[in-house]
């Protein structure tokens, strides 16, 4: 578990960390540099699941290793199906994503990061997030560094 505290709001005890693959935390099917160091130590620390449609067959062998669950859905219907996996957990939950399918799966998180990379990211997406970062490695890095959330997050 990774324990938050933020002043000026409730503490997050966060559980499972839920993570878009393509364009997130993933360049054309590969992980970006950086990314899996992150992902393995949060695997440690909380139940980590990849949610992909794995558009180029590389996520299992990409993530699998690292001490993560990969979980794959049908392209279609992306959006429904990350969010009901969010819903169907128990305990607080962070997400990271950066497309317009990632909505509802931010929307069910304790802590929802948008992840601005080389692919972008969903401009709509930005309203349903705590916190905006620049890549997939600092993204994960707020979650290794509970003291970057909370100097971002406080009242």
């Amino acid at each position: 578990m990774i324990q938050i505290d933020i002043p000026g709001c409730e503490a997050l005890a966060i559980e499972h960390i839920l993570l878009d693959y393509n364009g997130t935390i993933a360049v054309d099917g590969l992980l970006a540099p950086g990314v899996g160091e992150c992902m393995g130590k949060l695997a440690e620390q909380a139940h980590v699941a990849v949610l992909t449609a794995d558009t180029y067959g590389t996520a299992d062998a990409q993530c699998s290793p690292l001490g993560v669950e990969v979980v794959t859905f049908p392209r279609a219907g992306a959006a429904e199906f990350k969010q009901a996996y969010a819903q169907k957990l128990d305990g607080q939950i962070a997400c990271l994503g950066n497309g317009f399918n990632d909505v509802g799966m931010l929307e069910q998180a304790d802590l929802a990061i948008a992840i601005l990379d080389t692919e972008g990211t969903y401009a709509g997406l930005l309203s349903h997030a705590d916190i905006l970062a620049r890549s997939a490695e600092e993204g994960l890095s707020l979650l290794l560094y509970p003291d970057r959330v909370r100097a971002t997050l406080r009242t």
